[in-house]
């Protein structure tokens, strides 16, 4: 199975959403690594070498947007593939900066169900 050297991480402080992603993925067969916070989050893509990082903004320490400004300053290690911000903040501007920052997409979490999250996934790792 080619999804197992596919390595994924969820940076998401919500506990349920962390978890459930998490289990939606390793169901998959990818292998999934997690952060709850930005700090931790930042210091893992720091390490690199993801397939895909899922990116929420709102996040405790550092958030999201501080993240991907922090990576252009200080690149990782390994590099990583993709970077999808998966947010409930769908404001343009926010959405223009991600873009900007070097995400690869952006996912809106309550307008997708589990299994457009996943169809999305997929495209995105295709493409790496």
């Amino acid at each position: 199975m080619e999804n197992q050297q596919k390595k994924i991480l969820i940076v998401e402080d919500d506990q349920f959403l962390r978890e459930f992603y998490q289990e939606l993925l390793q169901t998959e067969g990818y292998f999934v690594d997690l952060a709850s916070d930005g700090e931790v989050g930042f210091q893992k893509l720091l390490s690199g070498g993801y397939d895909l990082v899922l990116l929420d903004i709102m996040l405790p320490k550092k958030d999201g947007l501080q993240i991907l400004r922090d990576l252009k300053t200080q690149p990782p290690k390994s590099p990583n593939k993709a970077v999808i911000v998966l947010t409930n903040l769908g404001q343009d501007t926010v959405i223009k900066e991600c873009y900007n920052l070097g995400a690869e997409g952006f996912l809106i979490k309550s307008a997708l169900n589990p299994d457009q999250v996943l169809t999305e996934i997929r495209s995105y790792l295709q493409k790496s």
